[in-house]
């Protein structure tokens, strides 16, 4: 599957706290798909393996008939199980080596980085892209560290692989990421949180895009 830097231009992480009752996360992420959201992990910390199996699956199934690389977070085992293209691990999870040496070189590995230092090892390890963050403050994640937009400039100059930034983005913010040399952004409630998922999904889709291309004028 992909991995390319536009593959990485909107990236969507689950969360099922924003579903209401009766609502299923399919649905929502296939209309951040409509949107315009690019890459698809899900995050889930509180289910039981069969059910996170199950839905990962269906996600699975689900972005692969939209040509959307699909990634689990966390959970090398449940990744390759359910034949999700990918996996992303952060600092504390399993080392990036290790991954890469069960998952293989087909499937994608992220690795979550906050420093210049986790970023060059995590790119020797094998990762085919980095999540930096968090650039802004976060209530999805309560332990992320702050990463300074010149930190972020920093990693995205030292690395040959694409680096999407994470934490706390919104449609507002996003335009201060310009010139960082970030190829997309990851977000959660950005998307997940808004009544429409599409209209979201294409705003942030549409920003990000601006904020990319930022480096080229």
């Amino acid at each position: 599957m992909n991995c390319s830097r536009e593959a990485l231009l909107l990236y969507a992480v689950t969360d099922r706290k924003w579903l209401a009752p009766g609502e299923r996360l399919a649905d929502k992420v296939s209309e951040a798909i409509d949107g315009g959201a690019t890459f698809v992990q899900l995050r889930e910390k509180h289910f039981d393996r069969d059910a996170f199996v199950a839905e990962a699956r269906e996600l699975k199934a689900l972005c692969a008939t939209r040509n959307v690389p699909f990634v689990v977070n966390d959970d090398v085992s449940i990744a390759m199980e359910c034949g999700a293209d990918g996996v992303h691990v952060g600092q504390s999870d399993m080392e990036a080596h290790d991954v890469r040496a069960l998952i293989g070189d087909r499937m994608i590995l992220g690795v979550s980085a906050q420093t210049v230092e986790q970023a060059v090892a995590a790119e020797k390890c094998g990762a085919d892209y980095l999540g930096v963050g968090a650039v802004f403050p976060t209530g999805s994640k309560d332990d992320a560290d702050a990463v300074s937009l010149d930190t972020l400039r920093a990693i995205c100059a030292a690395v040959s692989i694409p680096v999407v930034a994470i934490g706390g983005i919104t449609l507002e913010n996003l335009p201060s990421l310009s010139g960082t040399g970030i190829c997309g952004v990851a977000v959660i409630s950005a998307i997940f949180a808004q009544e429409d998922i599409r209209a979201a999904s294409s705003a942030l889709a549409a920003e990000s895009r601006m904020v990319v291309r930022s480096l080229d004028r």
